[in-house]
C-alpha cells in the first residue's frame, strides 16, 4: 500500500500525520495493521478498512506530553505536514529523547508496583480480580524492561525482542515475566478460548473495530505456530483495554468473566500473592537502580 495516500484518502489532510509502528522501520509480519498518527487534537484510536489494509489511526496533539506516547512518536514519518509544526514538534521530541526514554521506563514500573500491591490486596481479600492485576503489574514491567534496552513496546514483537537481547542480570527479569503470564500454558485451544474473549472485551470497551486487528493477528500468528507470541499478544491487548476502564472495573463484575478466558488468569490466591510478592522485589529493585544511575 501506498502510504503517502493515506492521508487523502482518509480525508486528514488538513492535519500534520504520521506514519510510525512496525511497517514503519520495516519490522512488521504480514498481519500488522498500519500505524498512523493524525494531530487533530483529539485523542482515541480508530480502526479503518482501506481495500484490506487495515489502518489504526491514532489521533493526538502536537501538545502531546504524555511520555508513553512521546515514546512512540519518535522515529514517525512526516506524510503531510504543510505548517512544519509536525516536523518542529518532533524535532523537539528528539531533543529531549533521553529524558524521555527515561521517564517512560519510570512510570511503567511504578505502574507496575501499584499493580502488583493491587493483585497482593486483592489476594489478601480473595477478590477475582488479583489475578488481572498481577498481570497487568507483569506486563508494565515488560514494558519497562523492553524500554531500558531502549526498544519500543510493539506487542506482536516483543517476544522475537527480548529473544534477541544480549544477556544481562536486567534482561533475566524477562523469564520472571513470561512465567507469571504463563506464556508455558500457549496452546491451539487455549488460544481458541482466549482470542473470542479478548475480541468480546474489545467490543464491550473500545467497540471500534480493533476486532479485526485482532482476529487477523490470532490468525496469523496461530497459523505460523507463533503459539507463544499469539499468547503474549492477546493478554498485552486486554491489558490495555483493562487501563482504559481499570478505575470503574469492579463496577462492572460482569469483566471477570470475559477476563478469566481473555487473560487466561490463574485461580489460586496464594500463587497470586507470591507472584506479586516476586515483582514488587524486582520492581523495587530496579527503581533504585535507575535512580543511582542518575
Amino acid at each position: 500500500m501506498d502510504v503517502q495516500k493515506i492521508p487523502e484518502l482518509l480525508s486528514l489532510s488538513e492535519y500534520p500525520v504520521g506514519f510510525g509502528g512496525c511497517r514503519n522501520d520495516g519490522s512488521n509480519l504480514d498481519c500488522c495493521e498500519y500505524n498512523i498518527s493524525v494531530f487533530d487534537g483529539k485523542s482515541g484510536e480508530s480502526i479503518h478498512d482501506l481495500s484490506g489494509n487495515l489502518i489504526k489511526l491514532h489521533h493526538c496533539s502536537l501538545s502531546e506530553s504524555n511520555v508513553s506516547v512521546l515514546n512512540q512518536l519518535e522515529n514517525l514519518t512526516i506524510l503531510h505536514d504543510a505548517q512544519w509544526n509536525l516536523r518542529m514538534f518532533l524535532a523537539q521530541i528528539k531533543e529531549k529523547k533521553e529524558k524521555i526514554s527515561n521517564s517512560y521506563t519510570q512510570s511503567c514500573l511504578v505502574d507496575a508496583g501499584v499493580f502488583a500491591n493491587k493483585a497482593k490486596e486483592a489476594a489478601k481479600a480473595n477478590d477475582s480480580f488479583a489475578a488481572i492485576w498481577v498481570k497487568c503489574s507483569a506486563y508494565s514491567l515488560a514494558d519497562a524492561l523492553l524500554s531500558i534496552n531502549s526498544k519500543r513496546p510493539s506487542p506482536t514483537h516483543m517476544l522475537e525482542i527480548t529473544r534477541n537481547l544480549k544477556k544481562s542480570e536486567i534482561n533475566q527479569t524477562f523469564s520472571m515475566v513470561h512465567q507469571i503470564l504463563g506464556m508455558e500454558r500457549a496452546s491451539t485451544s487455549v488460544l481458541q478460548r482466549m482470542v473470542k474473549s479478548t475480541i468480546g472485551f474489545s467490543d464491550m470497551v473500545e467497540n471500534n473495530g480493533h476486532s479485526k486487528i485482532i482476529q487477523r493477528k490470532y490468525d496469523y500468528l496461530s497459523e505460523n505456530s507463533l503459539l507463544s507470541d499469539c499468547y503474549f499478544y492477546l493478554g498485552y491487548v486486554n491489558r490495555g483495554n483493562i487501563l482504559k476502564i481499570k478505575n470503574r472495573i469492579h463496577k462492572n463484575p460482569e469483566y471477570i468473566h470475559v477476563l478469566k478466558v481473555a487473560l487466561d488468569i490463574e485461580s489460586d490466591q496464594l500463587v497470586i500473592d507470591k507472584q506479586a510478592g516476586m515483582l514488587l522485589q524486582r520492581i523495587n529493585e530496579l527503581l533504585v537502580d535507575i535512580k543511582d544511575q542518575k
